[in-house]
């Protein structure tokens, strides 16, 4: 049901006009994209692991700067170079084993090598993995080149690395719980499990380093702008495919079956513009802070408490507004609600730009502070989504949100018991527990059961 005001206002000659006007865009950001040299795992300042970064790193005590080593394995080739302290890390995008050569020309003149100058090491993606290279003839202070007790204590479980999973989990969780909760709404008004909704993060992250790191805009203005093309793109999506196929009456399965053929065309469509490589949205090497025994990057920092602050104007709006409280009425039941005489049509194409708007922003965000987006990254993200939103409760925000922050802590605190990228199963796996006790997840009702 559709008011005469919005038909006129959705009329096909003005979604042409806005169609062409977006699709311009989007495709001037795919092509300035697709010319940008893509990024590869490289040495930085500061390496820093998260669930998408594992980082080697040690110290030649009494070297010097400028010894150089490489960290070969998993397609990756990663330079390094101690500092004038001694000190060397690299950051690896892919759990595995991986070999560390310490080029023996680069020692100072007098330094000689005890032991092999190649080592294999394996490493998991969240982890820090020490190396330690001894030499003889060093003459800085501390030559004996032992491991420090940081180095020993990031090889295993203790309370730092505790805390400083758990922030790393509540990180995780606020930004997957930005996407989670567009994908919530969406079920609860329509129906529509959208298997497409992930690659609406993927969409986000892609335009932000075409905007931030191709075209040098400002990481805040980016940001603006990609949530809006976003945004538009949900409110096409509803005027072009999910309207007329809920007017001609087509079923969820069938229209679920249409939303996997739209990731997989994004998808491909990503890959042919920007490639097979990660990107990565940083315009420097991340400065990072300490808190106690936690260490995050000022970009984490902000993107948490942008994400904070998004999450609480969503709950606001959906609680205190007449708007939000009409998306609660047709999520809770479609047909009481246009009974009442509320514009379901209207609420719909409102959550579906409020949905992928979110995306985006969970895109862009998770460029910044995680090491890139390429894209797989929404097809990544999908399962972890679907259990947050499952979890939580199906078509329930506030669920979502719930159900994203465990998710989140349970990825990272998985690093302590299970290696690489199996701690993604361990989510799923505490969700078919959890829905064995409880069915219809957290804050879900019974009858949303099936």
């Amino acid at each position: 049901m559709v008011n005469t005001a919005l038909a006129r206002r959705s009329s096909p000659m003005s979604l042409r006009v806005i169609f062409g006007v977006l699709l311009g865009l989007l495709v001037l950001s795919f092509t300035l994209g697709t010319g940008a040299p893509a990024a590869h795992a490289a040495t930085s300042d500061v390496c820093v692991a998260d669930a998408e970064t594992g980082c080697f790193t040690g110290t030649i005590k009494g070297v010097g700067a400028g010894v150089k080593l490489t960290i070969d394995g998993n397609g990756l080739n990663v330079p390094a170079e101690t500092d004038k302290d001694g000190k060397w890390n690299a950051a690896v995008t892919v759990a595995g084993l991986y070999t560390i050569t310490l080029d023996e020309k680069t020692l100072p003149e007098g330094v000689t090598l005890k032991g092999d100058a190649v080592q294999e090491r394996d490493i998991t993606l969240g982890f820090v993995k020490a190396t330690i290279f001894s030499v003889d003839g060093a003459t800085g202070d501390g030559a004996d080149n032992g491991p420090s007790q940081a180095e020993i204590a990031a090889e295993g479980f203790n309370w730092d690395r505790l805390a400083q999973q758990i922030v790393s989990g509540l990180r995780l969780g606020l930004l997957l719980a930005l996407a989670s909760i567009g994908l919530s709404l969406i079920y609860g008004t329509t129906g529509l499990s959208s298997f497409s909704h992930a690659e609406q993060v993927t969409l986000g992250g892609l335009l932000g380093y075409t905007f931030a790191n191709v075209l040098g805009l400002n990481i805040f203005l980016t940001i603006v702008i990609v949530v809006i093309l976003t945004g538009a793109t949900g409110y096409i999506q509803d005027a072009v495919i999910w309207k007329p196929l809920r007017k001609k009456g087509l079923s969820l399965t069938q229209m679920i079956i249409v939303t996997i053929g739209l990731a997989l065309a994004l998808q491909y469509t990503f890959q042919m513009f920007y490639g097979a490589s990660t990107v990565r949205i940083l315009m420097k090497n991340p400065e990072t802070f300490t808190i106690g025994p936690v260490t995050l990057t000022f970009e984490s920092l902000w993107a948490m408490g942008l994400s904070v602050i998004v999450l609480i104007l969503v709950g606001l709006f959906l609680l205190k507004t007449r708007t939000g409280r009409a998306t609660r009425a047709v999520s809770d039941n479609p047909s009481l609600a246009a009974a009442s005489g509320i514009d379901v049509d209207r609420i719909i194409r409102l959550v579906w730009v409020i949905a992928t708007a979110l995306a985006g922003l969970s895109g862009v965000m998770l460029g910044l502070v995680l090491n890139g987006i390429n894209w797989q990254t929404g097809m990544q993200l999908l399962l972890l989504m679907f259990a947050a939103v499952t979890l939580g409760g199906l078509g329930t925000a506030f669920g979502a949100l719930i159900g994203s922050l465990i998710i989140g802590m349970t990825v990272e605190l998985a690093n302590f018991v299970v290696p690489g990228d199996f701690k993604y199963a361990t989510a799923l796996l505490l969700l078919i527990v959890i829905l064995l006790v409880r069915p219809q997840g957290i804050f879900g009702r019974k009858e949303r059961i099936g």
